[in-house]
């Protein structure tokens, strides 16, 4: 008695010791987000019988509320303590590795719980990360002792605790109920290996999510990718194609892999979010961060693929900052080849990027191997992160999906089902973006800069400046299996294999690559630079008296509040007032001081860069902007003819803005946002029919500004169909008409002064162009040309009611009068 008083007399002082040391996040460590039922004992489970671990998780047991780690069982059980551990350590004094063990108290606990009916045992497993509260680390030596999938030795262990003891996660899962998992008449050995077993899953699972998979010897890596079936083929059709002998093939295939694999690093990783961490601080007035309740639900026995809008070079380094802040494992990054860049490259591969060229296209050994380490990845746990719409977007809207890893990653699931893929869409939201300057050169015409070191260097110069806010929203995540089953319920049955690729592959995965951005526009985050560039915009001269921006401010607050797109859509504190102060001080904005009242205005750079803003958040404005262009060019229109006309131009700005909305879902919220600009002034009714506020009035101001979004969007779609129609049936192809519709929307906005370079955005009319095959609009002959009937003929004729007759006039104007866009014989009879 006296030896085990002593014991835990010396046990007590040095948790009351390290505990004045210690600095510990917890997770999940009280009973009531436990569930713990007061009436059953405990019995905690770690990882390895390590000392440190008992004092750290015995002194947040005594601080939580918890039975203690070192309390004795009930006396029914006989146990002095009240934990068991799932490994023992094997190996030298510096490094261990860790040998599975069955505990003889979980047995002596299984066979008590046998003989009394109304017992049972809560299990708790309990993870301690060393090292893993990252927004504390300050150096590469810290890092270097940082916690990870090793067993250290006890020399080892004390340098971690003395380094790391400020910096550690400790994590208490929901308990596991041992009678649940006990069957009857089985050994008890049997049993409790079966408990250890799961305990083990569970932990290592918890242990993923929050520092990643164990990760293998690159090379070793790269050497098993080469030795699996799909890659012994493609060596050998390799070798087969260019006569040459398979060793060659090989060593082919190797650089090939060497040229693409990671090489994460979790030191490295650390280190980075040390440089990070300062780099923010430098840039940006904070970090928002919105629903991460989304990935907590998803995070744990999956595998994640991140798919984050595109919008800088910051996404992915302020997404994987984020995740490593919050305790989630780092991705792995699909980059474009353009960024593996000397020294560089080597940093980003160790922060888990893995280089990709921008086409595979004639190079099937390239290929294969591309889809064997994505195979590989997904199989084996690890989270990835990929960009759906290729490259960054230049105009602020999203951009359409480009389905190639898409398509791979659907391929590996059909290959192997057993790991479930979730898909988890990333909204970011800025209000400055780093690369302002050179998109806008790239918007009015410039060449796209190339990647290279002394970019990078140049973008250094930035860091003395303050880009504001960013704000990062998590979407709801989108199963794989679950799309799967609504799309082809029967897909398990059909013979899948290493090359199968289904005739019905294609359809879903571009139908899931619109899902997943329409999830990613469903979480957009709205700043105040956002709202300002969307009236500001709207207005003729980009100019308005400061109390009437003010206004209009706040009242689109309030419609997009009253009636939300979605309820992952995140707004800004404050109000118009708030946010005209703020752009100023963004130098978004210019003022221009007058007697009368100060006016708020742009130059023609700031114009061009505020389009971007108001583009991200387009998606959100364009049913009211409709609705709203319909009734301030009307003064009186049938309601059921609104809806109506509204329901048959959604498809089309659906297929552009990716708006979340079916075209079944689509009428209910038309009338949703009738009746809400109804309640505000700007739509009076009478009877069935809709009217529009007197001219001059502030609500008629309103309703003009409200209208004006989605209008360049339409006149677009304008210009498209005249120009149809004025070059007639089976003349134009679709990349004519795409080419002649781009040249003409940039005459049109050259001579009306349009500071909105996506105007004439080629991908944006063969985007219009393949909807209208889509829907039958338009139909392709076997010549390839375009032909049409008289439904085009409707069109125009709603286009009377849609757009005002100066707008249409302008546009009749230049697609009729531009001989050096038509064809030569057209060009003879306009001669």
């Amino acid at each position: 008695m006296k030896n085990f008083n002593f014991a835990e007399l010396i046990f007590s002082f040095f948790r009351t010791i390290l505990a004045k040391w210690m600095r510990t996040t917890v997770q999940g460590g009280s009973p009531q987000e436990l569930g713990l039922n007061p009436d059953q004992p405990v019995l905690y489970a770690v990882r390895v019988p390590s000392l440190s671990a008992q004092l750290v998780i015995d002194q947040e047991c005594i601080t939580r509320g918890l039975p203690s780690i070192r309390s004795a069982m009930p006396n029914q059980f006989g146990e002095k303590r009240s934990y068991i551990t799932l490994n023992q350590r094997k190996g030298s004094l510096l490094r261990k590795s860790l040998v599975p063990v069955t505990s003889d108290r979980l047995i002596n606990s299984i066979q008590t719980i046998n003989q009394h009916e109304d017992l049972d045992l809560q299990v708790i497993p309990v993870t301690v990360i060393w090292g893993r509260n990252p927004d504390k680390e300050k150096s590469l030596f810290r890092s270097m002792f940082s916690d990870n999938w090793s067993s250290a030795g006890k020399f080892q262990q004390f340098l971690t605790v003395l380094i790391h003891g400020r910096d550690t996660l400790v994590q208490f899962s929901k308990p596991i109920s041992l009678r649940s998992i006990m069957k009857e008449n089985e050994p008890e050995e049997k049993t409790a290996k079966k408990i250890q077993r799961i305990l083990r899953v569970h932990q290592r699972r918890s242990r993923e999510a929050i520092v990643g998979p164990d990760l293998s010897h690159r090379r070793t890596l790269m050497r098993s990718l080469l030795h699996s079936n799909v890659m012994r083929q493609a060596i050998r059709k390799e070798a087969d194609e260019h006569n040459i002998s398979i060793e060659k093939a090989e060593k082919r295939a190797l650089k090939y892999a060497d040229e693409l694999a990671s090489n994460m690093s979790y030191s490295t990783i650390r280190f980075l979010e040390v440089i990070l961490s300062w780099v923010w601080n430098k840039i940006y007035d904070g970090i928002e961060i919105n629903h991460i309740e989304n990935l907590e639900k998803v995070a744990r026995g999956n595998s994640l693929v991140y798919v984050p809008c595109h919008r800088s070079h910051i996404d992915y380094l302020l997404l994987s900052y984020l995740l490593y802040q919050n305790g989630y494992q780092t991705p792995h990054i699909a980059a474009g080849i353009n960024l593996n860049l000397p020294i560089v490259g080597s940093i980003l591969r160790r922060g888990g990027a893995f280089f990709m060229r921008r086409s595979f296209k004639g190079n099937p050994l390239y290929s294969s191997l591309f889809n064997e380490y994505m195979h590989n990845m997904f199989t084996r746990g690890f989270s990835v992160e990929y960009f759906v719409e290729g490259g960054r977007s230049r105009t602020g809207r999203t951009l359409s999906p480009k389905a190639g890893v898409l398509a791979m990653t659907v391929r590996s699931f059909l290959r192997d089902s057993k790991k479930p893929i979730k898909f988890m869409p990333v909204h970011v939201g800025y209000e400055k973006i780093l690369e302002g300057n050179t998109y806008l050169g790239e918007l009015r015409g410039a060449n796209k800069e190339k990647e290279s070191v002394g970019v990078l260097f140049k973008a250094l110069k930035h860091l003395k400046n303050s880009f504001g806010k960013v704000r990062v929203n998590f979407g709801e995540a989108i199963d794989l299996k679950t799309e799967l089953d609504a799309f082809r319920p029967g897909w398990r049955e059909e013979g899948l294999g290493e090359d199968y690729r289904p005739d019905w592959l294609n359809d879903f995965v571009n139908q899931l690559a619109n899902r997943v951005v329409t999830n990613i526009n469903s979480s957009a985050s709205v700043n105040p630079i956002n709202l300002v560039a969307a009236v500001l915009l709207s207005t003729p001269k980009q100019a308005l008296s400061e109390h009437v921006l003010i206004e209009q401010l706040d009242r689109l607050k309030l419609l997009m509040t009253n009636t939300p797109y979605s309820s992952l859509v995140t707004l800004p504190e404050g109000n118009g007032a708030d946010w005209v102060k703020y752009a100023e001080e963004m130098k978004a904005i210019n003022r221009k001081e007058h007697s009368l009242g100060d006016i708020i205005l742009t130059d023609e750079t700031q114009a061009v860069l505020l389009t971007y803003y108001r583009n991200s958040i387009l998606h959100l404005l364009a049913i009211p902007s409709l609705i709203s262009l319909l009734c301030s060019n009307n003064p009186t229109l049938e309601r059921g003819y609104v809806v109506r006309l509204c329901r048959w131009i959604y498809p089309y700005l659906q297929n552009e803005l990716f708006i979340h909305w079916s075209e079944d879902q689509v009428e209910e919220n038309i009338n949703l946002w009738i009746d809400h600009l109804v309640e505000q002034g700007l739509i009076k009714v009478d009877g069935n029919c809709l009217l529009s506020p007197e001219a001059g009035s502030s609500e008629f101001v309103t309703l003009q500004l409200t209208a004006q979004p989605i209008t360049a969007t339409l006149e677009r779609y304008y210009i498209a169909i005249e120009l149809l129609r004025i070059r007639g049936k089976g003349v134009l192809d679709a990349k004519e008409l795409e080419k002649q519709a781009t040249e003409m929307a940039e005459r049109l906005s050259i001579l009306h002064g349009l500071n909105a370079p996506e105007f004439f955005d080629k991908a944006l009319f063969r985007s219009l162009i393949s909807i209208l095959l889509e829907r039958g609009v338009i139909t392709k002959a076997d010549d390839d040309t375009l032909h049409f009937d008289e439904q085009i003929d409707t069109i125009a004729d709603d286009a009377r009611l849609i757009l005002n007759s100066q707008v249409r006039h302008s546009i009749l104007q230049v697609t009729r009068h531009n001989p050096e866009s038509l064809p030569e014989k057209e060009a003879e009879k306009e001669s």
